[in-house]
C-alpha cells in the first residue's frame, strides 16, 4: 500500500508542474494536471462519439500520458532540441514497486506508439486540449496562439479529432454560459 500512496503523491506533483510552452506565447498558463484533466475529459467525449473504442483504455491513456513529467518536468519543443528527458526511466522508477505498474506503463507505451484506435484518439485529445486553450486565448485577442494553432492542428490524425477541431474553430468559448444568462436572460419573478 505504501507504494500506491507514493504514486498518488507523485501524481499530485503534476498539479504544481507547469506546462512550459506558454512562456513562448507570452500569455496563458496551465499545470500538467490541468492539461491531463482536460485531455481525459476530451477522451471521454471522444469515446462516446466512437462507441467502438474501449472507453476505459482511452480515458486511462489520456489521464496518465504525462505521468513521467512529475519527475522530468514538461519540456517544450525548444527545450527538447537541447535537453532530453529519460521518460522511460522516470516511469520505470515511478511504477516499478506498484503491483499494477506494468499495466500503467503499457498504457503509456501504447499512447506513445499511437498504433491503436484508442491511442490515436488519446493523442488527438492531447492536442485538442491545447487547441481549446489556444482558441480561448485567440478569442481574447492574443495573436501568438493563432500561429501555434496551425502547427497543433496538423498533428490531429483521426476523423473524430478533425471534426472536433473544425467545430472548435468556429465556436464561441463563452456560448455555453451566455445562451442562458445574456442572450436569453432569466426572467425575474
Amino acid at each position: 500500500m505504501k507504494e500506491i500512496v507514493n504514486l498518488l503523491f507523485e501524481a499530485r506533483m503534476l498539479k504544481r508542474t507547469p506546462r512550459s510552452g506558454y512562456q513562448f506565447l507570452g500569455v496563458g498558463e496551465e499545470s500538467v494536471a490541468e492539461h491531463s484533466f482536460m485531455t481525459a475529459f476530451i477522451g471521454l467525449i471522444m469515446a462516446r462519439m466512437r462507441p467502438d473504442a474501449d472507453a476505459l483504455r482511452l480515458v486511462s491513456m489520456c489521464l496518465i500520458h504525462d505521468l513521467a513529467e512529475a519527475r522530468t518536468g514538461d519540456l517544450n519543443y525548444v527545450q527538447k532540441k537541447y535537453v532530453s528527458a529519460d521518460a522511460s526511466k522516470a516511469l520505470e522508477d515511478a511504477l516499478n514497486d506498484v503491483w499494477f505498474g506494468k499495466r500503467l506503463a503499457e498504457l503509456i507505451q501504447e499512447f506513445d506508439a499511437g498504433d491503436s484506435m484508442e491511442a490515436a484518439l488519446a493523442r488527438d485529445a492531447d492536442q485538442l486540449a491545447l487547441i481549446l486553450e489556444l482558441k480561448f486565448l485567440t478569442d481574447l485577442g492574443f495573436e501568438p496562439p493563432k500561429q501555434w494553432m496551425r502547427n497543433v492542428a496538423g498533428r490531429i490524425q483521426t476523423t473524430t479529432g478533425k471534426d472536433l477541431f473544425e467545430n472548435i474553430q468556429h465556436a464561441d468559448p463563452a456560448a455555453w454560459w451566455r445562451k442562458n444568462y445574456i442572450d436569453n436572460p432569466p426572467k425575474n419573478k
